[in-house]
């Protein structure tokens, strides 16, 4: 048996594809142009590609983009204050402050400072409370990305047992709240988690979130499971170059799995174009419309 590949590119494109049609529609129906600003602070290189990337397919999506750049010894004062002038801003109905930040700046004040209802990246406490809570909340975009994927081979994720290794606040956390939201039954592992290749066994649904290359092997997994593989890390090759892989075997993955996720191709395209959904949903909301088709 060999998995299904799941096509993250191409899952992606139609959710961008979906998210301008909706951009149009509020633009003609409401005169409403939705704005991202995205801040990012000094000059981490792979911060900045994402940044790139983030500004073109939000115009590519027809909606506003503003990026602030900033040098990566700002003050925590002059951070903030940017902050509350897009807060304020009429035009931004989305606000992303590029993680992680520079050393001497203290996120969870940074976050904190973001209005709820323009947090995109969906984590200010008000929306990760919500979102615990079972209520209607901005959702991280990576996760939310997760779920998507998942519903491309599953319709229904009802009573499917999902283990979700890692608890990052960025990923696994909210990841559990989505999954339970969804009626799966939700493990949550980590680190000081006893015997974790048997957790995995049990699972039809395995999110790799940890950051630890190839970490999940092929016999971990349950036959026919579907596995997400949220992890990317650039490790050396024999030829003295390097070569991205996630926290999932991938090979081993193929010969066991029901469907699996590539990295690169899988997850990391779904993020910016679920970022694009929060933008538009918060638009509307903050306008008093009624939720975007996406």
């Amino acid at each position: 048996m060999t998995a299904q590949i799941i096509d993250g590119k191409r899952i992606a494109a139609e959710l961008r594809a979906r998210t301008a049609d909706e951009v149009a529609r509020v633009k003609r129906d409401h005169g409403l142009m939705p704005g991202l600003a995205v801040v990012l602070v000094g000059n981490d290189p792979a911060s900045e590609v994402y940044v790139r990337s983030k500004h073109t397919q939000t115009q590519a999506a027809g909606m506003a983009s503003f990026e602030h750049k900033l040098p990566a010894d700002v003050s925590q004062a002059a951070l903030l204050e940017l902050v509350g002038k897009l807060n304020a801003d009429p035009a931004v109905h989305g606000i992303l402050v590029q993680l992680p930040l520079p050393k001497g700046l203290n996120t969870e004040a940074v976050i904190a400072a973001i209005d709820p209802a323009k947090d995109v990246d969906g984590l200010h406490p008000n929306n990760a409370g919500r979102l615990a809570g079972g209520l209607r909340a901005l959702s991280p975009c990576t996760p939310l990305g997760c779920i998507i994927l998942t519903k491309s081979v599953h319709t229904s994720l009802e009573g499917l047992n999902a283990i979700v290794i890692g608890r990052s606040n960025l990923v696994g956390r909210p990841l559990v709240q989505l999954l339970l939201n969804e009626n799966a039954t939700v493990t949550i592992a980590h680190s000081r988690s006893r015997d974790l290749p048997g957790l995995c066994r049990q699972a039809d649904l395995v999110y790799a979130a940890v950051g630890k290359a190839e970490m999940v092997r092929g016999d971990w997994i349950k036959p026919g499971a579907t596995v997400i593989d949220v992890g990317i890390t650039r490790i050396p090759t024999a030829e003295g170059k390097t070569r991205l892989v996630g926290d999932v075997a991938f090979d081993d993955a193929m010969q066991v799995a029901g469907a699996v996720t590539p990295v690169p191709g899988g997850v990391g395209q779904m993020t910016v174009a679920c970022l694009l959904v929060n933008t538009l949903r918060a638009a509307c909301a903050i306008k008093g419309l009624p939720a975007p088709a996406v």
